[in-house]
């Protein structure tokens, strides 16, 4: 385990690492997506120590938990953050209801419904964060840990469409190590994770995995054969999200003149 001072040390690299960023793209702040969980609040309080009077915290409800929102407006209290409350349920509901009824219209049978509509709920959530970021010439800072960047558990153009990733190279552990050390409660720590992209959805239940399964297989310790087979495979499956789109290289063809 890690020493608080070997934890600070690593907490105050990454504010400076945010300030340089920012400063390399000419940008005058960060705007964060906030959710009430324990990366997107470790990601907060990053962001206010880097930019304590240039951040914004947005809070974007989507047929969501009510305690949801409570616990994400709770942090940006406690940080004294700027909160921005965008509620995008009407505009999701109109969105999926019209590509649901114009694909039945045209004969089409739905095979992806629950992952369409979550999905959805992700790539309107980054728009929010970049009209927000755009209008005020700042970053927009994501919250993906090293589990989900590895296994690829994010929304492409969701939440991984984003500026700076500060925490994908902390395991979920070091993420609940550094809430500690920013002086968030221990309820916020251990909260299940979620996106929220669905009633009842959760993080571990999606990927058939724990965190801390995950962790440990990240840092080189012994898993099953089983659970290794399975992070490998997820990684393997995910690569997409990770690099840029393929582009197709033709040969450039003479002007007849």
């Amino acid at each position: 385990m890690w020493t608080d001072d070997e934890l600070t040390g690593r907490i105050n690299k990454t504010v400076d690492w945010l300030r340089e960023k920012v400063t390399e793209a000419n940008a005058q702040g960060v705007v964060v997506g906030i959710s009430g969980g324990v990366d997107s609040a470790v990601v907060a309080g990053l962001c206010k120590q880097a930019f304590p009077d240039n951040c914004i915290a947005v809070v974007m409800p989507s047929h969501s938990n009510p305690e949801d929102k409570e616990d994400a407006l709770w942090v940006a209290e406690g940080f004294e953050l700027r909160p921005l409350e965008v509620d995008l349920s009407d505009v999701h509901t109109q969105i999926f209801e019209h590509v649901k009824k114009g694909l039945e219209n045209q004969g089409c049978k739905l095979v992806g419904e629950k992952l369409c509509q979550g999905n959805l709920k992700a790539r309107l959530r980054m728009s929010t964060l970049y009209a927000v970021a755009n209008a005020l010439n700042y970053i927009v800072v994501g919250t993906d840990n090293a589990p989900e960047s590895y296994t690829g558990y994010f929304t492409k153009y969701g939440d991984g469409g984003v500026d700076l990733l500060p925490i994908s190279s902390l395991t979920k552990t070091e993420v609940r190590a550094w809430a500690r050390m920013l002086g968030l409660p221990k309820n916020i720590a251990v909260r299940v994770p979620t996106a929220g992209l669905w009633p009842g959805q959760t993080d571990e239940a999606e990927m058939g995995l724990t965190y801390d399964l995950i962790d440990r297989y990240l840092l080189g310790e012994e898993v099953s054969p089983e659970v290794q087979e399975r992070i490998e495979s997820l990684h393997r499956q995910s690569e997409h999200k990770r690099i840029l789109p393929p582009s197709l290289e033709l040969p450039k063809l003479e002007r007849l003149d």
